[in-house]
């Protein structure tokens, strides 16, 4: 009896897969199995995986989808695959990755090692210096709209795999589970939340853009993370033409241009009877702010700051603690909850104009003094004691909670 595979996968490339899935953690997709499940029959499971990839039996389960609001009231849908499909779209991505990523465009920053999204703000934030004009690009339904085939031919320019080939169609091509049980074909899109549908929206907007962008259009920088784009235009001629070509481009590669979302925004300097406008990148505002040079000197410049959405969330995310009614805990064991998530707001939305997270921060304070208040009897219904008494502790202790180091203790007391 042959034992002989179809395909050459190594049984350390599952392995090597599945710590990067359970590192990840995630939940579980239509099979209701968690990684914890998963993990019960660890050897036999990481085998199946790897003996139906290698022999071209593998098919991949339906993709759940998870619907979630997004920030401007409309809905996201998210397709979550299974444990076992997330590992085996991990081992593909594995194999194509290191063959796409030496092509990538320096200016694409989403889901690429060593480039996150405060790099691609930094460098809008430069651009915006030396450029009057910016295009603030919307692809409408991006993720659910990529042509299976047009998908198929990007992949095939890098890799000629025929493992690599066969999956990935399938994975284009596998049902959705609605929330009501049902399924639903698609002949279009590659699901959010995928493992690999991030480097495939990579590969299709680094042929269908950036690389188009690059050769049509080189006086033109621009920062892409994922399907958000900026363009960069020295006139307003330039950026209303630009804005024509990447229609006309985009629509060529059956995608369209959201209508009310894709707006031409002028960021240069006051005068001419032109006042400069505001666009959102990645959690950020651009637009005037008031700030200090190196000299002392006061200006205004179009820079970033934490956004208002952004903002929004982060106080709704403070509110789901209800740190308020924890009175069971210590002011210790609430700093080691929520620290963690504190200092991924500061070092995200602080890295630019932080002073715009400061109220966010400063909210913060005032749940701690509400907190105090019904955990301490004497302090109870005595905002100024309570005040006095928060104030003088991160005096006293400034590294307790992430956020006093950097607002400093004038501001604890709120």
């Amino acid at each position: 009896m042959s034992t002989t595979k179809s395909f050459q996968i190594d049984k350390h490339a599952v392995k090597e897969a599945y710590r990067h899935v359970k590192a990840n953690k995630g939940a579980a997709g239509v099979d209701s199995r968690s990684v914890k499940d998963f993990e019960v029959k660890l050897k036999d499971n990481l085998y199946k995986i790897w003996n139906r990839m290698s022999s071209g039996s593998y098919f991949p389960p339906p993709v759940k989808r998870v619907t979630i609001p997004k920030k401007d009231g409309g809905e996201r849908h998210l397709g979550v695959p299974t444990v076992g499909d997330r590992i085996a779209q991990q081992v593909a991505r594995m194999h194509l990755e290191p063959k796409v990523e030496p092509h990538f465009h320096p200016d694409s920053y989403g889901y690429r090692p060593r480039k996150s999204a405060i790099d691609a703000v930094g460098r809008a934030r430069e651009r915006c210096w030396r450029y009057d004009w910016v295009i603030d690009l919307d692809i409408k339904g991006f993720f659910d709209n990529i042509d299976h085939e047009l998908m198929m031919r990007a992949v095939r320019k890098y890799t000629d795999c025929r493992w690599l080939l066969l999956y990935i169609e399938r994975w284009l091509k596998a049902p959705v589970q609605l929330e009501d049980g049902t399924l639903q074909q698609r002949d279009k899109g590659t699901p959010q939340g995928g493992v690999i549908s991030p480097l495939l929206a990579n590969i299709f907007l680094h042929l269908a853009f950036d690389e188009w962008m690059s050769r049509e259009h080189p006086d033109a920088p621009f920062e892409r993370y994922a399907d958000d784009i900026v363009v960069h235009c020295a006139s307003e001629r330039q950026a209303r033409e630009m804005l024509e070509s990447i229609r006309d481009r985009l629509s060529k590669c059956k995608l369209q241009l959201h209508p009310e979302k894709t707006r031409l925004v002028y960021c240069g300097r006051k005068g001419a009877g032109r006042k400069p406008g505001r666009f959102d990148f990645l959690g950020y505002t651009f637009r005037p702010r008031r700030a200090i040079n190196r000299q002392g000197k006061c200006f205004t410049g179009f820079l970033p700051g934490v956004s208002r959405s952004s903002c929004r969330s982060m106080r709704e995310k403070m509110r789901s603690w209800r740190l308020h009614q924890r009175s069971d805990l210590s002011l210790e064991e609430i700093a080691e909850m929520i620290n963690p998530t504190i200092r991924g707001w500061i070092n995200y939305y602080g890295r630019f104009y932080k002073s715009a997270l400061y109220p966010v921060l400063w909210s913060l304070n005032r749940i701690l003094l509400k907190w105090a208040g019904r955990k301490y009897q004497k302090l109870r219904c005595r905002k100024t004691e309570t005040g006095l008494w928060l104030r003088s502790l991160a005096e006293r202790n400034r590294g307790l909670f992430a956020h006093w180091g950097m607002l400093g203790y004038i501001w604890t007391a709120g």
